[in-house]
């Protein structure tokens, strides 16, 4: 399992947000330029479709295989008084060879995407990661060269961690309280159900601006 919220942030505040969250996580950025292919099964795999997620880390000196699969979020009277989604999700290495493999399954491409950013991993009431991704598209099959941004000018903001059964309430708790540190720059909910650009970034970002410039004289 793996609890999880989303916002987006204007492109010219992202660097006011590094500044916060290496103030706030304590370690170094990692950048990533990652190949995402999204796969769903045909009809000859069972009548509810399935979608799985290939990601090809570029950054890599050798491109490295990830595959994931991210299920339903949790429902109820319970989910529903919590602003963080807490969904199933399976994540595993993988071979070069796996997309081949889940084409033999009967698996068709359904887009692809290229995710271009930087991510924090950190420890602080759970084990979070936070990410900030400029989400390309690419005008023909493969061809990352080319890929273009599909919201010009913004940028996802994600802070994920993983959680088990018996844990994820206090996983939930971190996840909530760390947004609430990011707020005055951008507004995390659960994904798909981004409010937009906060009225406040634009103040905010130039005080962050302001206090790394005096710090730096």
């Amino acid at each position: 399992m793996e609890c999880a919220v989303e916002g987006i942030i204007e492109t010219q505040h992202v660097e006011a947000l590094e500044i916060l969250l290496q103030g706030l996580c304590g370690v170094p950025k990692e950048r990533f330029r990652i190949h995402e292919l999204c796969l769903k099964s045909g009809p000859n795999l069972g009548s509810v479709s399935s979608e799985v997620r290939l990601l090809c880390d570029l950054e890599q000196p050798v491109p490295t295989w990830t595959v994931r699969h991210v299920g339903g979020a949790m429902r109820g009277a319970g989910a529903e008084q919590i602003s963080v989604a807490v969904r199933t999700m399976i994540e595993s290495k993988t071979s070069k060879n796996v997309l081949r493999f889940f084409y033999a399954l009967g698996y068709k491409l359904d887009h692809e995407l290229l995710k271009v950013g930087f991510s924090f991993h950190f420890q602080k009431g759970a084990h979070l990661k936070v990410s900030v991704t400029s989400v390309n598209k690419m005008p023909r099959l493969h061809a990352v060269d080319e890929a273009m941004p599909v919201t010009p000018g913004i940028q996802l903001v994600e802070v994920t961690a993983p959680a088990a059964a018996d844990n994820y309430s206090e996983v939930v708790a971190a996840v909530s309280s760390f947004s609430e540190y990011l707020a005055p720059l951008l507004h995390l909910s659960k994904p798909g159900v981004s409010v937009g650009v906060v009225p406040t970034a634009a103040a905010a970002a130039a005080s962050l601006m302001a206090d790394r410039g005096g710090k730096t004289l």
